[in-house]
């Protein structure tokens, strides 16, 4: 039988949780949200990331504005625009969301590494479906 809708996303959100507890930061998991896809955007707008993360532009402006008190991102001048800013994740940013995602990964790498072949080939492909229906 299928898994029902709220079959998976109640997997989902207790792996989430469960990933969330191998944390060691004191950044909250939006930060470390924002952190993560600024890595895979390069230097954006606020407003670019925000659309990209389909959340509202004070939301993410607030998110930002904490990452940028900690050293996490760097603001710089819109090259060809003076009203806006551009942000980056900065190298200590990078060193912080690798150790991060370090601890996560090997959590997770040791518990699939419990389960036999064909489960973990049954998770990646599951990994790209959701990974589709999270960005749709």
């Amino acid at each position: 039988m299928p898994a029902t809708a709220q079959e998976i996303a109640i997997a989902v959100a207790r792996l989430n949780r469960r990933l969330r507890q191998e944390r060691h930061s004191e950044l909250t998991p939006t930060q470390l949200s924002v952190l993560g896809a600024m890595t895979v955007a390069g230097p954006v707008t606020p407003g670019a990331l925000a659309a990209r993360e389909k959340v509202s532009p004070p939301s993410i402006t607030r998110t930002l504005g904490g990452l940028v008190e900690l050293g996490l991102v760097d603001k710089s001048a819109h090259p060809d625009d003076g009203r806006q800013v551009v942000v980056s994740v900065s190298d200590l940013g990078t060193k912080v969301l690798a150790e991060e995602r370090e601890r996560r990964d090997a959590w997770l790498y040791l518990r699939l590494q419990e389960m036999d072949a064909h489960d973990r080939e049954v998770l990646a492909e599951a990994a790209q479906i959701l990974t589709r229906l999270a960005e749709s």
